[in-house]
């Protein structure tokens, strides 16, 4: 087992996107030339690639955390951070990509079958990026966005066309070698399989591979002995063969009773139906009598020969070790690959289907929640988290633009449908890694009546008077200051006032 592992978890973390820069343009004569920060840098994928040298998944078992590199940060003179490279895993064709809980997440089968299993941050933008007409030279920029973290199950299923099944020391071994070039380990002790040995089989024109797989023992589809491993390696296979040792000497040991808790076992395990098709105890299946070059195996075989033939199976009685039998199976396996290839499915490609979104649809969610702490409000959605994630709280401006940002989507107003308060407490996130404002709502003051931000409605009256218009107007004005002259002379001369007044 220390050579050949076909199980393991895996922990990812994808690469940190860099943070943008806030940078200001400067040389001789021209000190504030404007913004000019650079953008950050995208962080590395983890991805999982079918790599043909590749047979077993030993190295994830020594090492299961791997990490992608970062992006690089923006730098100033409008220059961008490096991307951090992506992470390439190889893995065996015919590996199975889960998450803990078993869902199947990938199927890699063949060269080049790739897999993202984690995908890197985005990087910040600079603050050359985010200058606008109205916003001339910001005074921030965005963070990187953190990478995925996952954590990966990777199984290893055989890709072979028949499946040998049988007790431990049946002489599943003895006759992949037999049939095949595989050379795999063989001796008269239990359980001398404990990886599986492909072999590849030649009858006439037709090609297929043999899986000597792990023995199976009662109980093996609840995890006793080898039976995980021996039931993983047969889900993919066309034809099951049932490899019977005739010359056995336990007590309790037949031919008929080592096939009914074999085919006990195949009807106990279920495998996934992405994966291996139809069920296990469905499949085709053929029984070979072994060890046929032992007199009294021999004799037995003839005898349950015709009971097995009664019950519908396909028998042959051969012998490893003398070569007997051997051409007539490997033909009658030939035509069973070859029809079962036949018969299997063409899977068509998955049909690319747009759904683009609805015109009132916002993209978040505002959730009240009470907790044991009190009465909280999440924001749920992949761009306020994404922003929130992005801001640099120790920014005055950048927090405002965060704000304009929320409020633009409409997050203040479905907090007010919600019943959020001033002073209310507002998630932004998932709940394992939100981000805990105090919520205070915009206030209305009056201003906005001026127009937007930046703006100054006082400042858009742009009507000049002509030069007629000006001298009608000054000429009352001057004629308003003679009638006060007029009106003052008048009561002078009246006697209404006096110098000691």
């Amino acid at each position: 087992m220390a050579n050949f592992v076909d199980r393991v978890v895996l922990h990812l973390r994808a690469g940190n996107g860099g943070h943008g820069v806030a940078s200001v343009h400067r040389e001789k004569f021209k000190p504030l030339g404007g913004p000019d920060g650079g953008n950050g840098g995208r962080g590395g994928d983890i991805v999982l690639r079918v790599d043909p040298s590749v047979t077993t998944l030993i190295d994830y078992h020594h090492g299961p955390h791997r990490s992608a590199p970062n992006g690089r940060p923006g730098e100033g003179d409008e220059r961008n951070g490096a991307q951090g490279e992506d992470l390439v895993l190889a893995v065996p064709s015919g590996t199975v990509v889960t998450t803990r809980s078993g869902e199947v997440l990938a199927d890699l089968v063949g060269d080049g079958a790739e897999y993202v299993a984690a995908r890197g941050g985005r990087g910040g933008l600079g603050n050359k990026a985010l200058a606008s007409a109205r916003r001339k030279a910001p005074g921030f920029a965005l963070l990187g966005e953190p990478g995925e973290e996952a954590e990966v199950v990777l199984e290893l299923k055989t890709l072979a066309d028949v499946a040998l099944i049988g007790f431990p020391s049946a002489g599943k071994s003895s006759l992949v070698s037999v049939l095949s070039a595989a050379r795999p380990k063989i001796a008269d002790y239990p359980f001398t399989t404990l990886v599986p040995n492909l072999g590849v089989v030649t009858a006439g024109g037709e090609r297929f591979t043999v899986a000597d797989v792990p023995g199976l023992i009662p109980g093996a589809s609840e995890g006793k002995g080898l039976g995980l491993q021996f039931l993983r390696h047969v889900e993919r296979c066309h034809v099951l063969v049932h490899v019977i040792d005739c010359a056995t000497l336990e007590p309790g040991r037949d031919p008929l009773t080592d096939l009914e808790v074999i085919e006990e076992e195949l009807a106990a395990y279920v495998p996934h139906g992405r994966l291996g098709g139809i069920p296990l105890a469905e499949r085709v299946r053929v029984v070979v009598l072994n060890k046929a070059d032992v007199p009294e195996a021999r004799e037995l075989a003839e005898m349950v020969r015709p009971d097995l033939e009664a019950q519908g199976y396909e028998v042959h009685v051969v012998s490893a070790v003398a070569h007997q039998g051997l051409k007539e199976l490997t033909f009658s396996l030939a035509a069973h690959v070859r029809r079962a290839r036949e018969e299997q499915l063409v899977e068509q490609p998955a049909r690319v289907v747009v759904r683009p979104r609805a015109v009132d649809e916002t993209g978040f969610t505002v959730r009240r929640e009470n907790t044991p702490d009190g009465e909280v409000f999440r924001v749920l959605g992949d761009r306020p988290t994404r922003w929130v994630r992005q801001t640099d709280f120790t920014n005055d401006e950048a927090v405002g633009y965060l704000a304009d940002r929320l409020n633009r989507l409409g997050v203040e107003e479905e907090l007010l449908k919600a019943g959020a308060v001033s002073g209310s407490t507002v998630l932004v996130g998932p709940e394992d890694d939100a981000v805990v404002f105090d919520w205070e709502p915009t206030v209305s003051a009056g201003a906005e009546l001026l127009g937007q931000r930046g703006s100054d409605l006082r400042l858009e009256d742009r009507a000049r008077p002509t030069r007629s218009e000006k001298r009608e107007a000054f000429h009352e004005k001057m004629d308003a200051a003679a009638a006060a002259r007029e009106e003052l002379a008048a009561e002078r001369r009246a006697g209404k006032w006096t110098e000691e007044d």
